[in-house]
């Protein structure tokens, strides 16, 4: 009776560990927020914003990286179109 007890007790110590480690890993994405989602925004918890928004940051970053890399490759082409054009002109 009291092997029984035992095992029922670690089976559902074990649920509950489970459980907790699929709520952790739960992720609520949202893209766009506006007055229709506002609500949404404001039930998720402080860390689940604070996660978000961090996210949306770094993708932030990526994009302008990219944009920069773009503007400098254009620069550099009109640029050297410039100096070309001068080399020629003298």
């Amino acid at each position: 009776m009291i092997l029984f007890l035992m095992q029922v007790f670690f089976n559902f110590k074990n649920f509950l560990e489970l459980n907790r480690k699929k709520k952790i890993f739960k992720v609520k994405k949202l893209i766009t927020f506006n007055r229709k989602n506002l609500n949404k925004w404001m039930n998720l918890t402080k860390k689940e914003r604070y996660n978000l928004s961090k996210q949306e940051s770094i993708a932030y970053l990526d994009k302008r990286k990219l944009l920069l890399e773009e503007i400098r490759k254009e620069y550099k082409k009109i640029s050297k179109g410039n100096s070309e054009e001068n080399v020629k002109k003298k």
